[in-house]
């Protein structure tokens, strides 16, 4: 069974990713966000790790953020990190990618038409694979595929 784990903060990076269920047939879903009222109802059900918020340009949550990372990463061992942002995306997909070996997929968020975010960006050297929905998005990141936009 291929295990899939989404990365994200809550809010509309969950909603985009929520977007993406039910999983595919043979495959399970683990969620890693923000423990806030806004997210628990939507991810009823599934299995749920906690991150540190706030993460805008926080390296206390961004410390944080790696511990708890290793810890899902160790229990979890998904073979697949999805994520549509923000900075807590950033140690799942280091270590993710570096130690555990996953696959990493990024959407690139719906309301940034011309320029990458700074996830984005800070992830390219790990991400194996963009999926954006703007033909301007991402120009010039390696493994892009233009998608139709979110329903």
């Amino acid at each position: 069974m291929a295990k899939i784990l989404f990365v994200c903060s809550s809010g509309g990076h969950l909603d985009q990713l929520l977007l993406l269920l039910p999983p595919p047939d043979g495959c399970s879903l683990t969620i890693a966000t923000f423990d806030k009222p806004d997210a628990r109802e939507k991810i009823q059900g599934y299995r749920v790790h906690a991150l540190a918020w706030p993460t805008n340009r926080s390296l206390r949550a961004l410390a944080k953020n790696s511990v708890r990372a290793v810890r899902v990463l160790q229990t979890e061992r998904p073979d697949i990190i999805v994520s549509s942002g923000a900075a807590a995306a950033v140690p799942f997909f280091y270590l993710g990618k570096m130690i555990w070996k996953a696959r990493t997929v990024f959407v690139e968020c719906i309301d940034r038409p011309k320029l990458p975010t700074l996830t984005a960006r800070l992830i390219k050297p790990v991400t194996d694979q963009y999926l954006c929905q703007w033909p301007s998005q991402l120009s010039g990141f390696p493994g892009r595929v233009e998608i139709g936009t979110s329903r």
